[in-house]
């Protein structure tokens, strides 16, 4: 499988301690300016691809309520235009703070993070094999990792292992974002019936946005922070960390670990 091309870019490297000099592949990274009815609403560093549904996630984790997304009329470059009905500028200056990485940073606490999600009551439960297995399967779709070793990963999967979708980029919070705008437009949120997996750690952030997309199990390869665990179990999302090597960590919600 073949990176895509707008996700790599070639550089000059020095390998040492042999100095050898030649060309390297890295992961490419560059701003996106989202706009809603005209008004810039955030710029976030990504790799480039699946801009439309990365500003679609972002949005839907904001409660923006968005409806669509395209490229802007007058073709600027790195610039996504969102269609929300309703839009307010004032609400949105006063209820979230926006950073090239993070986009809930400085909120700290959960009450003063507008999640607009209720708390889930998916009965899903997924056996524990194929939890385990999830980041192997990830990895197999990560061609613009294989190429650069420089971009995160999310996968969308059913209940029974099969991937839905995947998406790379420099940023996990935009990985998460671009496959939760995908579901969006295949008309699959909310994604009670299906599994997200991350390819590093558990932040507050990304545990927000799987509920904002009603996702009820959310699996990673690296270990979950305190806020996370706190608002997995506030949310009804089933964590599981540490995955990796057939075993699974599971923080909130463990009956839906089968």
């Amino acid at each position: 499988m073949e990176a895509p091309p707008y996700s790599a870019a070639e550089v000059e490297v020095v390998r040492l301690p042999d100095g050898i000099r030649e060309r390297d592949r890295v992961a490419v990274e560059e701003p996106l300016e989202i706009r809603i009815d005209g008004v810039p609403v955030a710029v976030t560093m990504r790799t480039p691809g699946h801009d439309e549904e990365l500003a679609l996630g972002f949005c839907l984790s904001e409660g923006l309520r968005p409806e669509s997304a395209r490229l802007p009329d007058d073709l600027v470059a790195n610039t996504v235009e969102v269609v929300a009905g309703g839009f307010d500028a004032a609400r949105l200056q006063r209820s979230f703070y926006t950073s090239s990485s993070c986009g809930v940073c400085g909120k700290g606490a959960l009450e003063a993070v507008a999640v607009e999600a209720p708390r889930l009551d998916s009965p899903l439960q997924v056996p524990l094999e194929i939890v385990a297995s999830l980041p192997d399967r990830l990895r197999t779709a990560q061609a613009a990792f294989a190429v650069t070793g420089g971009l995160h990963a999310t996968g969308l999967f059913m209940h029974d292992g099969a991937l839905l979708c995947a998406r790379e980029d420099v940023g996990r919070h935009n990985a998460l974002d671009k496959v939760v705008g995908w579901a969006f437009r295949e008309g699959l949120l909310p994604l009670s019936g299906s599994v997200l997996c991350v390819s590093g750690r558990l932040s507050f952030e990304l545990v927000q946005k799987a509920a904002v997309a009603g996702c009820p199990v959310l699996v990673a390869v690296g270990a979950p922070s305190s806020l996370a665990v706190e608002l997995g179990a506030d949310r009804g999302v089933t964590l599981c960390g540490f995955v990796r090597g057939g075993a699974v960590n599971v923080y909130t919600e463990a009956w839906r670990i089968v």
